[in-house]
C-alpha cells in the first residue's frame, strides 16, 4: 500500500511563492507519473502538472510558465514550485501517482490547502 504526503500549503500574498512538496512511502511499482492536481470549491479536480519517470512535465495551460515541477526518483518525491501566484490558484492541491503522464492517478495524497489573498 503506498502512502502519499504533502506539505507546503499555506496563505500567500497575490505574486507570492509557494513549494510544495510530497514524499511517498510503499511500493509504487508500475507507477510512471507522479503530479499534482487541484480541486477548488465547487469545481472539480483539475491536473496542474505531472512529470514521467524520463523528466519530461506537462503543464496546465493557466500555470504554465509560473510553475515548476521536479521530481527525486530516489527519494520517490515531487515538488512543485509556484510562483507569481493569483488568487484564481487557490485550492486543495493533491499530489497522484499514475501509470503515465497521459492517465488519472490512482494513489492520491490527502491535499494541502493553498490560499492565494491579499
Amino acid at each position: 500500500q503506498v502512502q502519499l504526503v504533502e506539505s507546503g500549503g499555506d496563505l500567500v500574498q497575490p505574486g507570492g511563492s509557494l513549494r510544495l512538496s510530497c514524499t511517498t512511502s510503499g511500493s509504487i511499482f508500475r507507477i510512471n507519473a507522479m503530479g499534482w492536481y487541484r480541486q477548488a470549491p465547487g469545481k472539480q479536480r483539475e491536473l496542474v502538472a505531472v512529470i514521467g519517470n524520463d523528466g519530461s512535465a506537462k503543464y496546465a495551460d493557466s500555470v504554465l510558465g509560473r510553475f515548476s515541477i521536479s521530481r527525486n526518483t530516489a527519494k520517490n518525491a515531487v515538488d512543485l514550485l509556484m510562483d507569481d501566484l493569483k488568487p484564481e490558484d487557490t485550492a486543495v492541491y493533491y499530489c497522484g501517482l499514475a501509470s503515465s503522464k497521459d492517465s488519472w492517478p490512482i494513489s492520491w495524497g490527502q491535499g494541502t490547502q493553498v490560499t492565494v489573498s491579499s
